[in-house]
């Protein structure tokens, strides 16, 4: 599990530290700990439907920010619980672009036992390093 969650951060809302060894790794561990943030036991969302999906930014704190703002829109638009199938990170001309191959299901309120709803990703603390050989990135959602 290449994400922890920090009790002492945010009172009313769930922080999290992820991390990876790319920042392909990175990425797809934050989505992971997203979706443990709503859902009990993430395994219990099976992988029937494929969506992908693409995001830009200039800086990797707001590409984090944007990717997991899209998961809040699938969750809240199509009702989907969705894990990181794959996560692709190009850079060009000073802009990042990620694309993500995700795999999930609609919300089985029989099956998925939920946790808390995840309103939106924040600013709050966001940040995205490469930090002693590793990437590293701090979350705060707003639940």
């Amino acid at each position: 599990m290449p994400y922890r969650f920090l009790e002492d951060i945010a009172t009313a809302d769930v922080a999290f530290e992820a991390w990876g060894n790319t920042r392909e790794e990175l990425f797809a561990a934050g989505a992971d700990a997203f979706l443990r943030t709503m859902v009990h036991d993430p395994e219990a969302v099976e992988r029937r439907e494929e969506i992908v999906v693409a995001v830009e930014s200039t800086d990797l704190d707001l590409l984090l920010f944007s990717f997991l703002q899209e998961l809040v829109f699938l969750k809240d638009a199509r009702l989907l619980l969705l894990h990181p199938e794959k996560v692709r990170i190009m850079e060009e001309d000073g802009c990042f672009r990620l694309e993500s191959a995700l795999r999930g299901e609609k919300i089985d309120r029989q099956r998925h036992s939920l946790v808390v709803d995840v309103k939106a990703a924040t600013l709050h603390r966001l940040r995205v390093a490469f930090e002693s050989g590793i990437w590293r990135g701090m979350v705060v959602l707003d639940v």
